[in-house]
């Protein structure tokens, strides 16, 4: 199926495998919020989550209607593309403003505002074809050489190895002490 917007509730008698109570915690529900765009995805996705559409992105309190092409928008990352275009035509003062700074990664991927609703699409449909998620290798070597020196972390040594530690360092004081007397 395409993501639409249209708000969908399972009709009488419909069997869903999982009823779904949201539970947001602390979190702020302000209309629009993102909790509600994944309430929104459960649904769609086939679980059983009471909900109203007066949370979702795109309905208007002040007419009390709920417009799905707003949502559809925000599905679609098409808020993102009129943020990435606003910034490419205009140059703030802010170097953290920039273009090529916010939206580096989505450069380097060939993500424009233009072709962003067709990038989205094409995410949708690989995670539909596929929703397990693709384990990747890990290499801990590189990443350690990553990050800058002054950031890492020492590795937690074992009670073996921090008293040869200590041995090593007692030798070395000796030695000097031994070489100054001389």
């Amino acid at each position: 199926e395409e993501a639409t917007g249209e708000v969908y509730h399972p009709e009488e008698g419909e069997v869903r495998p999982f009823r779904v109570f949201l539970d947001v915690g602390i979190a702020a529900t302000s209309t629009g919020a993102r909790v509600f765009g994944a309430v929104k995805g459960a649904v769609d996705g086939g679980l059983d989550v009471p909900h109203n559409e007066k949370r979702f992105p795109g309905y208007d309190s002040e007419s009390k209607s709920y417009d799905a092409n707003a949502h559809r928008a925000r599905i679609f990352g098409l808020h993102v593309g009129g943020w990435m275009a606003t910034l490419r035509d205009e140059k703030p003062e802010n170097v953290n403003t920039t273009f090529e700074y916010q939206f580096a990664t989505y450069i380097k991927n060939g993500v424009t505002p233009e072709n962003i609703e067709e990038v989205y699409a094409k995410v949708h449909a690989a995670i539909r074809a596929s929703p397990a998620r693709v384990e990747k290798e890990f290499d801990v070597e590189a990443y350690v050489a990553s990050v800058p020196k002054n950031c890492r972390k020492q590795v937690k040594r074992s009670l073996a190895q921090r008293k040869a530690r200590v041995a090593q360092k007692k030798q070395s004081r000796i030695v000097k002490l031994m070489a100054a007397q001389e």
